[in-house]
């Protein structure tokens, strides 16, 4: 595709997304007193539909590979994290599910007062201590609920191709609940990228790897283990770009 074609879609997609985030706020606003999980299903029809308006639009696809419902859930999902893409696409490809997210997000107009109804575990930057304890307090509870929990160990969108010490609270919190971890590594940088407006085209891998036990393992080396099998995939599946 064209440098012109690409700008092209990623405008008209821009606007799409500005047309149908209002009313989906609003919506999500009005559901809040429903039962969670009746309100995470209607909430969550927007990033659906973002997804699908990027696949129609900019022609950005995705194809899993591995098992994105094993059974004996709840689990906690530890990706990579390099655009906006997979926070939505997560939600269309794993069962209900609540995000680790800085508390900031949730003062964006519309896009952060949807996100508040879902529960997320929120933390604030800089505050290691409190941000742990909320995490194992508000993780144990969602997990309680029957919630994934899905963090970016990476603690912020990285750009592709960029390599960064994964931090631990993830595999901590798996640790302190007795709950296992399942890998997931993807390639939504090269399409998607880290703070662009243009979204080009290409089919964005998500590998799904097999819960892994914390049994015999501490949090820095369940850590560890899950940083070599993503950066490994990564490696392996390349750009998700059309022509790469």
């Amino acid at each position: 595709m064209t440098t012109t074609g690409v700008i092209a879609r990623s405008t008209l997609f821009a606007l799409a997304v500005i047309v149908i985030t209002p009313p989906c706020a609003m919506l999500a606003l009005l559901v809040s007193p429903l039962p969670a999980l009746m309100r995470y299903r209607i909430v969550t029809s927007w990033s659906r539909t973002v997804i699908a308006l990027a696949r129609v639009i900019c022609r950005i696809h995705y194809r899993v590979e591995g098992n994105a419902a094993p059974h004996g859930g709840p689990y906690i999902v530890l990706a990579n994290h390099q655009s906006a893409w997979e926070t939505l696409a997560f939600q269309a490809i794993f069962p209900p599910q609540v995000l680790v997210v800085k508390r900031g997000l949730l003062w964006i107009p519309f896009f952060g007062w949807g996100l508040a109804t879902l529960s997320p575990i929120t933390i604030k930057r800089g505050a290691r201590t409190q941000s742990l304890r909320r995490l194992a307090e508000q993780g144990k509870d969602r997990l309680k609920r029957g919630f994934w929990v899905v963090i970016f160990p990476e603690g912020t969108r990285v750009r592709d191709g960029t390599r960064v010490k994964f931090q631990s609270g993830g595999a901590w919190l798996a640790c302190r609940s007795d709950i296992p971890v399942i890998p997931v590594a993807h390639n939504a940088g090269s399409v998607w990228p880290r703070n662009s407006f243009l979204k080009y085209p290409g089919t964005v891998t998500v590998s799904i790897g097999t819960p892994t036990a914390c049994a015999g393992r501490s949090a820095d080396a369940l850590n560890r283990e899950v940083q070599i099998w993503i950066e490994a995939q990564m490696q392996r599946m390349g750009s998700a770009r059309l022509g790469s």
